[in-house]
């Protein structure tokens, strides 16, 4: 074993066939690592090897890692998981318009400069524009993220001083976002009122002192509470605010621009509904329900919005040109677009009904290879991240089952595809759910299924 191994290919030989093609730095590592390999490969000695078997092995495993090393990891997948808005595959899919426009805007672009006058100006000027024609809101500002926009807005506006939230919405959003904690990192003042499942106006009344700073409604958008419950409204809390001078700070989280009714969803508040209803400031996500880029979005009041702009964090929080871009291109479909439910791909994802889906997932079960044991059955999405909780969609699934090969085995193997293919487990059976899966996604999705052979499944350790 150990003169086979004399026969491996020396650093050189790899240096002078891919020296043009890749640095001598990742050449170097590819080969450290699969020679590595090799050499624990044979010492097992499961095989017998001659010495061009090695060297070739050798060679294009050391080429396969070169092309991995190369690849980057963040890139496009086929999403059939049937949810929605995928936290882990990067949530909402952006408009295409905002999709090309992320390459304008690689290069030099119109960030802070008037170009008019050749001054510097606000990054986010036109943005904090469209979002407040579409809002009603008096002015509008950006950062990266809802959890940046919460602690911006509280740290600005009543840092060391109360915030009164009713306990029924003391929510934990994913990723250990929990409304207390934000409270408290913001250096305000937590004051709870009324209980889990009922609070009322006297529970706000009572809780307003000379310390209050703001009045804190958060839009349970992740779960429901039923049965025996009663909440206050944003009219009759904005209305206590006023009588007592206090502003209303509203959470929505999902950031909902469209009546979701029109489309025979169920309701979910719209920010202009909270702009209508008198909140002074209210921030929501950009990646959920509103289909664009993650970033923190905060409408409402000029005096607020100008106080939070001025504090020093709000800088450390700000978005990127890419992001900007992304999102200046999304608000851009809500105000020109004569049909939205086609150009934002999230909203098409809702409203997909489930004939559509059964026609697409009928044509494409007939062309799989016959390798595979595949079916058309009947199932239901979701939407995600924490929106529209509870909602199942009607949906059709292409169930798959590969002979001797465990659900586990399978999904590992599509994942690990070219492009990666993300369905659920089922018992024993993937199902990939088509509602989203894009049409223009379908002749990749079926390249892969029907390259595969043996060897795409990775062998037992």
């Amino acid at each position: 074993m150990q003169d086979i191994l004399r026969h491996l290919p020396k650093m050189d030989e790899f240096l002078t066939r891919w020296g043009e093609e890749f640095s001598a730095e990742s050449i170097k590592l590819a080969a450290k690592r699969e020679l590595d390999c090799l050499r624990e490969e044979v010492l097992r000695g499961e095989r017998e090897w001659d010495r061009e078997q090695l060297r070739q092995r050798a060679f294009e495993g050391v080429r396969a890692r070169l092309v991995e090393l190369a690849r980057p990891f963040l890139r496009e997948v086929i999403n059939a998981t049937g949810i929605i808005l995928h936290t882990g595959l990067g949530r909402a899919v952006l408009p295409l318009v905002a999709r090309e426009g992320l390459v304008e805007c690689g290069g030099a672009g119109l960030l802070e400069v008037d170009r008019h006058s050749g001054k510097r100006g606000v990054r986010e000027k036109v943005v904090a524009q469209l979002l407040c024609e579409l809002t009603g809101a008096e002015a509008a500002t950006v950062v990266n993220n809802n959890a940046a926009a919460v602690l911006l807005a509280l740290r600005a506006l009543a840092a060391g001083r109360e915030v009164v939230i009713s306990r029924g919405q003391m929510v934990e959003i994913g990723g250990s976002f929990r409304i207390p904690e934000v409270m408290a990192q913001s250096g305000c003042i937590l004051v709870e009122v009324g209980c889990t499942n009922r609070t009322h106006p006297r529970d706000y009344e009572e809780a307003i002192g000379e310390r209050t700073a703001l009045l804190l409604e958060v839009h349970p958008s992740n779960y429901r509470v039923e049965g025996f419950t009663a909440s206050v409204d944003t009219r009759t809390l904005v209305e206590i605010g006023r009588r007592r001078g206090v502003p209303v700070m509203c959470d929505l989280g999902s950031g909902c621009l469209v009546d979701l009714e029109r489309y025979g969803l169920p309701h979910e508040p719209t920010v202009q509904e909270k702009m209508e209803s008198g909140v002074d400031l209210a921030t929501f996500s950009g990646d959920k329900l509103l289909g664009g880029p993650q970033a923190g979005i905060l409408v409402g009041k000029r005096s607020l919005i100008e106080k939070v702009r001025r504090h020093p964090l709000f800088r450390a929080l700000r978005p990127c040109k890419l992001t900007l871009g992304a999102l200046e291109r999304t608000l851009r479909v809500y105000r020109c677009s004569p049909r939205l439910e086609v150009e934002l791909p999230v909203l098409r994802m809702l409203t997909l009904g489930q004939e559509e889906i059964a026609e697409r997932v009928e044509a494409f079960c007939q062309r799989v290879s016959s390798c595979w044991e595949v079916e058309r059955v009947e199932g239901v999405s979701c939407v995600g991240s924490g929106a529209l909780p509870g909602l199942e969609l009607p949906t059709v699934l292409v169930s798959l089952r590969w002979p001797g090969k465990s659900a586990e085995e399978v999904s590992g193997a599509l994942r690990g595809s070219e492009p990666p293919v993300f369905g659920r487990i089922q018992g024993e059976r993937v199902l990939l759910d088509f509602r989203t899966v894009w049409p223009s996604q379908e002749e990749g999705l079926l390249s892969v299924l029907n390259g595969f052979t043996s060897m795409n499944f990775p062998k037992a350790k």
